[in-house]
């Protein structure tokens, strides 16, 4: 996607996704700003076009459109609040990781500051920045995206805008990568489990893939609207039949000697919600101590 008039953008942080972000912009013909603690590494960027800023204001004061990607929110602050002069007025996308609470802190901070600010996520690896099927998340400033939406979606053609709301953004990434890391982690548990009769992981994961596919495009749906309803019906794997199957499958691992910590906490939850009178539910209703359990560090 090109813009008939690129606007200008600077690039604050060239880590490997910020290097990426601004590689992107360049070969679409935005004028782009780079800078980095670190100035060698502004150098690629440099031979592809960009120009150099030697200080932080230098890089806000060059383009309407700020984007920082640094290390942590700290960083951030650290950078850009001595820059609020300089700042006011622009817009700032900020892609630094962070908790809702942490973007909607700083999205009052901008504010109060007079700073366009949208917050956004980054769903993708560096390499696939660019691509089509590459997303980013965004929420906060509504205007903000509309003005500048094209220039967002070169990073990925199916970036999203959430709402006003500026930790939307930071909640999607967490909860996305939190159902990425249970799927890969429960990949894990399976292949320890066959592997204990020298099952290779590469023979266990295409039948993985396979029941997964089927199994959660197939539940999902259902899941998320009885969740939203709060309605949950009778179900043809209803839990208290899945409570006695999880016994037999930590039985399973504690045979073999592998560990059954997040078996049992599973476990657990569906035996309190079991005793919540859930006995024909199904899953879904696993959501209700989901929400209501508080562990303390």
């Amino acid at each position: 996607m090109t813009e008939t008039n690129p606007v200008p953008v600077s690039v604050i942080g060239l880590g490997a996704m910020g290097s990426v972000l601004a590689t992107a912009l360049i070969e679409n013909g935005h004028p782009t700003t780079v800078w980095n603690r670190s100035p060698e590494k502004a150098d690629p960027l440099v031979e592809q076009g960009a120009a150099r800023a030697t200080t932080v204001t230098e890089a806000v004061q060059a383009s309407p459109l700020v984007i920082v990607c640094v290390l942590d929110y700290k960083a951030m602050y650290e950078l850009l609040d001595p820059l609020c002069d300089a700042l006011a007025g622009r817009v700032l996308v900020n892609l630094t990781t962070g908790t809702p609470e942490q973007a909607r802190e700083a999205a009052a901070w901008a504010t109060h500051r007079t700073i366009d600010y949208l917050d956004g996520a980054i769903m993708a690896t560096p390499p696939a920045i660019g691509r089509p099927d590459a997303f980013l998340l965004y929420s906060g400033s509504q205007s903000a995206f509309e003005r500048h939406e094209a220039t967002l979606k070169l990073f990925g053609d199916a970036s999203t805008y959430f709402g006003a709301d500026p930790g939307l953004a930071a909640l999607y990434d967490i909860g996305l990568l939190t159902s990425m890391y249970m799927s890969f982690t429960g990949f894990l548990y399976g292949a320890a489990l066959v592997g204990t009769a020298d099952v290779k992981a590469t023979a266990f994961a295409p039948y993985v893939e396979s029941f997964l596919d089927g199994v959660v495009r197939g539940g999902m749906g259902q899941l998320a609207q009885q969740i939203d309803e709060g309605h949950y019906p009778d179900d043809a794997s209803p839990l208290a039949m899945q409570a006695a199957g999880m016994t037999t499958f930590i039985k399973a691992f504690q045979d073999e000697g592998i560990d059954v910590e997040i078996l049992q906490h599973i476990k657990g939850l569906t035996d309190r919600t079991v005793a919540d009178g859930h006995t024909k539910a199904g899953l879904a209703s696993l959501i209700e101590q989901i929400r209501t359990r508080r562990l303390v560090p």
